[in-house]
């Protein structure tokens, strides 16, 4: 269950990375809908930004994997950013 956490995280992350990639607005083309604003996209290609975001996740998450099975990286390994304020 936690391998699917670890993905999903990994994947909405990459979802706002993959967003606007490619992607032409309506003033980009010239056609801008009535009550729409300008910065809305002209075409928007839901497959294709799903279909991406799942085959970059897979490969960070592959990554993530054989970092942390095969070569015993994890979390504890990162060093601390935050400060300890419960030790005195």
């Amino acid at each position: 269950m936690s391998a699917f956490a670890v993905y999903f995280i990994i994947w909405w992350t990459v979802l706002f990375m993959v967003l606007p990639i490619g992607l032409r607005t309506q003033a980009d083309e010239n056609e801008v809908v009535l009550g729409t604003v300008e910065s809305a996209p002209a075409r928007f290609r839901g497959a294709r930004v799903v279909l991406l975001t799942s085959v970059i996740s897979a490969a960070i998450y592959g990554a993530w994997y054989v970092a942390s099975t095969y070569f015993g990286f994890s979390m504890n390994s990162l060093p601390r950013i935050v400060p300890d304020f419960g030790r005195t």
